[in-house]
């Protein structure tokens, strides 16, 4: 059965209780992030690395493409789930979820919604992006500068480590992982010892794309939320470039919901059976849809592009 999160008291100072905090803390996460963009823009500096000065602001010489979708199948999911990440794995979703007190990691079942496996984390960490890689499951945490590194299957605490930004979204291309913190930059990491290796600027069109949030690599793609709107960006991990915008608009019905859904976030690729699963923070449903309309991923054989597909189907998720 679907567990419910527990009340826990708030270890910070006049904040209350869990369920006033986290009303607080969607609010105040909202105001943080968007000042810290505000702030970090108007000062050219990288929203994670307060003074960090950006490169000079690439500019894509074409229209970035829109894609649409169609839907195919809807399943339930825990409307009360936070989703900061999202992760399939040979018929596991795993996912993490956010807010002080009830930030968790979770095994969830696709079709059913159900929690099959829950680990919360400490009332004192904002639960962010989550990836798997090594068979280790890894998370991020929102402003502590702490990640964490569990066993796949039982979810035991294997290691942890820091980072000097936001934790936002994390995915990883088997050789490297790749980390988002709310600005336009992407860092690599080496996953054994979540040392920076580098890093790329993303762009469209009019410029850096801001706000980058959940990740997902997918066939030489990062798929990346854009935070407080209903796109997905494809982004060539290499150059920066955004090769594309999924607009997922309406994607979610207008309800009435209970409680109020928040944003579009939390992506995850099936890649055995082409499916890609995409998430909204405290959504009640899950969805498998098809693209519409989108410049064709690549086919890769034995690590090499060989073609490109005509259409593909993804999954997006509620949560």
């Amino acid at each position: 059965m679907q567990r419910k999160m527990k009340h826990m008291p708030e270890r910070q100072p006049d904040l209350g209780n869990v369920g006033a905090v986290n009303r607080m803390a969607a609010s105040r996460h909202r105001l943080l992030l968007t000042f810290g963009l505000f702030v970090g823009l108007s000062s050219g500096a990288s929203i994670g690395q307060p003074g960090e000065a950006s490169s000079p602001p690439q500019k894509s010489t074409q229209a970035t493409p829109i894609c649409a979708y169609s839907i195919i199948n809807t399943f339930p999911h825990d409307p009360y789930a936070f989703t900061q990440g999202l992760v399939y794995d040979n018929g596991d979703l795993f996912e993490g979820t956010g807010l002080w007190g009830e930030s968790t990691l979770r095994r969830v079942d696709l079709e059913t919604g159900d929690v099959l496996q829950i680990l919360d984390l400490s009332p004192a960490y904002f639960g962010e992006g989550v990836t798997l890689h090594d068979n280790r499951l890894i998370q991020l945490t929102f402003q502590s500068g702490i990640g964490f590194v569990y066993n796949r299957d039982t979810f035991a605490i294997l290691d942890n480590f820091t980072y000097p930004t936001q934790g936002w979204g994390l995915t990883h291309d088997q050789q490297r992982l790749i980390m988002s913190d709310g600005s336009s930059t992407l860092r690599f990491w080496d996953p054994t010892t979540f040392v920076e290796t580098g890093q790329v600027q993303v762009y469209d069109d009019q410029g850096p794309v801001i706000r980058l949030n959940e990740l997902e690599y997918i066939q030489g793609e990062v798929f990346a939320n854009i935070w407080l709107t209903d796109l997905i960006a494809r982004i060539n991990p290499t150059t920066g470039q955004v090769i594309a915008y999924i607009d997922l608009t309406g994607l979610l019905g207008p309800g009435p919901w209970i409680p109020t859904p928040d944003v579009l976030n939390g992506i995850a690729y099936d890649s055995e059976n082409n499916r890609l699963f995409v998430t909204g923070k405290r959504w009640p449903q899950l969805f498998e849809i098809e693209l519409l309309g989108c410049p064709p991923l690549p086919v890769f054989v034995d690590g090499f592009e060989s073609g490109d597909t005509s259409a593909w189907s993804a999954v997006v998720g509620s949560g």
